[in-house]
């Protein structure tokens, strides 16, 4: 049953009110009044608290895959694989009630081709509050582990966060920022919590999600996206099989990256090694012409074409594919409109 106005109004000025503080004689009449009174509430209404803190229920975490898809055709440009394989992947686990692990995503390529973004989709499609939701975590190598002789520490800390929030939450989702910028041998510490297990000391990670993100490799995929090219192939016509395998690799044997030699690839607890593409000239042309939509201007081509054209290319003397992708969009955008 929904709650009234009334009742919900009542509630919030009780929670709000601190009558967990303590509680002075001459007002213990009207607190336990107060008291009774949402009793009486919380009796017809169980679910009232919902309303106001998120809450690791359906109310505040359901997966919207019509959502994702649309988002994923319309935002995010020059990425088929990316896109086919991210529909897929989630839609799959978060229909499966009963997975036999978590979700590991581990997303690779040159920066500015949308390893974030997609990782911003997928939460707004999960969670309600979507990248504010206090159950999609954020981890940035440089940030959180920025010292190699922490690294016991960090491992200790790591674990701890990761079993405590999944506690608090067995839908929680966790992204790692800048992989290619972590400690090496740093992320075998969680290596258990993404493994097929039912339980760990009591804790399912089950329906948790990882997804990793990385520059490592994006040399790899440069390669192959330039011989299509080079031999006048279509870039469509890229897919996953030409990649995956030189990509997973080149990040296990990068010795300065953080799945160096992890036991995360070596026992095929990556479910998906998910390529991203460098951008064309187009490519950033639809990023800019997006971009005004989505500040409510009028998407403007001459505009989308002169930032396009602003950016630096590669090779130098064919200038094919953006150096930074359409991570400077925005700012570009700010000096020209």
């Amino acid at each position: 049953m929904k709650p009234s106005t009334r009742h919900i109004l009542l509630l919030w000025m009780l929670v709000c009110s601190g009558t967990t503080q303590a509680i002075e004689p001459i007002s213990t009449t009207i607190a336990v009044g107060m008291a009774a009174a949402l009793t009486g509430i919380l009796a017809r209404y169980q679910n009232i608290f919902y309303y106001f803190h998120e809450c690791c229920r359906p109310e505040w975490i359901s997966f919207n895959k019509t959502g994702l898809r649309n988002d994923l055709d319309t935002k995010l440009f020059g990425q088929h694989i990316a896109s086919r394989i991210i529909l897929k992947a989630v839609s799959g686990f978060m229909s499966n009630e009963n997975p036999k692990k978590p979700l590991v995503l581990s997303l690779h390529g040159w920066t500015g081709t949308g390893k974030n973004f997609v990782s911003k989709l997928i939460a707004e499609n999960i969670y309600k509050e979507g990248m504010d939701s206090s159950f999609v975590h954020v981890f940035t190598s440089t940030l959180h582990f920025p010292h190699q002789s922490q690294k016991a520490t960090y491992k200790s800390q790591l674990q701890q966060w990761i079993k405590g929030n999944v506690t608090n939450c067995e839908r929680s989702m966790f992204i790692f920022d800048e992989m290619d910028k972590m400690h090496p041998g740093l992320i075998d510490s969680i290596k258990p919590y993404l493994d097929y297990y039912d339980k760990l000391d009591g804790v399912s990670y089950r329906k948790s999600i990882f997804i990793f993100l990385s520059n490592a490799g994006g040399e790899s995929i440069i390669q192959t996206v330039l011989d299509f090219w080079k031999q006048g192939r279509d870039r469509e016509e890229i897919e996953l099989k030409d990649l995956e395998t030189s990509l997973s690799l080149s990040v296990f044997n990068n010795n300065q990256s953080g799945f160096y030699r992890t036991n995360l690839i070596d026992k095929n607890l990556v479910d998906f090694f998910v390529p991203f593409l460098p951008l064309e000239y187009r490519h950033v042309v639809q990023c800019a012409m997006a971009e005004m939509k989505a500040r409510d201007i009028k998407p403007d081509q001459d505009v989308a074409d002169r930032v396009a054209r602003d950016l630096v290319y590669f090779p130098k003397s064919e200038r094919v594919f953006s150096v930074k992708g359409c991570k400077t969009i925005e700012s570009k955008l700010d000096y020209y409109t």
